[in-house]
């Protein structure tokens, strides 16, 4: 789900890297010893996770996991996302340094909501939980497809209905991917899911 060099035109690339800034600087603020390991371990699997993509007609899509990565997260996942998407455009040219930012916040933001929406439902547990575990997985997928869209409908709207159309079922396999890391994370390490430092400050 990366929006390649030279593909957006300065304003769009602008609002995204002023959105990315934001949040990184937020989500570095709440950085400590505590949560540090947890961020790199979240964002090198990540990074793995994503560099498996499947080629469908037009597209391609990989798993994104932004919906769980917000979820443990909070406002870190901005960070973490940059880091990644970073280190994927220098090493493998997927995407590019100029859309990094933009990048950074299609993935990222439709974590931070899932997470600020579905966090407790999440840890919960029971039926409740994999509902909110499953909303989680495929909510994110389906807004970041959505903003993902959006910035490439201002250069072509076929273009911006592929790409989406292409999500949704991925948007399924996340939210099922979603179900079983919340009730594995649930099991060994329930605290995982209950970050305590999601408020802005």
């Amino acid at each position: 789900m990366h929006i390649s060099e030279g593909m957006l035109a300065a304003p769009v690339l602008g609002a995204g890297w002023a959105a990315a800034a934001a949040g990184t600087y937020i989500g570095i603020r709440q950085i400590d010893t505590q949560c540090a390991p947890r961020i790199g371990l979240t964002a090198a699997f990540l990074f793995v996770a994503s560099l498996v993509a499947v080629p469908i007609p037009g597209t391609s899509v990989h798993l994104v996991l932004n919906g769980m990565a917000g979820i443990l997260l909070g406002w870190a996942v901005f960070p973490a996302f940059f880091v990644v998407l970073l280190l994927q455009a220098a090493l493998f040219s997927f995407g590019g340094l100029t859309t990094l930012g933009v990048n950074t916040a299609n993935m990222a933001l439709p974590g931070l909501v899932c997470c600020l929406l579905l966090r407790r439902a999440v840890a919960s547990g029971g039926r409740r939980g994999t509902a909110a575990a499953f909303a989680a997985g495929s909510m994110s997928v389906l807004l970041a497809a959505l903003m993902m869209g959006l910035c490439l409908a201002t250069v072509s709207t076929k273009m911006a209905v592929v790409a989406f159309t292409a999500q949704v079922p991925l948007a399924l396999v996340e939210g099922l991917v979603c179900v079983f890391l919340a009730a594995f994370l649930r099991k060994v390490r329930p605290e995982l899911l209950s970050p305590a430092r999601l408020e802005a400050r």
